[in-house]
């Protein structure tokens, strides 16, 4: 149940404001797919914790490039 708020929660970001804002990821998957698939894979806990950590990393001096779900 809180997976599938969670992923919904992702599912409106790319819906809504990031349809709208200019492409500025910098990672791939973009944070929302990978926020989507590691609750998928590993649920609301493990997944949320994993999406919140690519999260915190995403800033200017933060890395880049391809960072696939563990």
């Amino acid at each position: 149940m809180i997976a599938r708020l969670l992923i919904l929660v992702a599912r409106a970001w790319q819906w809504g404001p990031s349809a709208v804002l200019p492409p500025s990821c910098r990672y791939h998957p973009s944070c929302s797919a990978y926020a989507i698939e590691a609750i998928q894979r590993y649920g609301a806990l493990k997944g949320g914790w994993l999406a919140a950590r690519r999260i915190l990393r995403c800033h200017p001096w933060g890395g880049s490039g391809i960072d696939p779900v563990p």
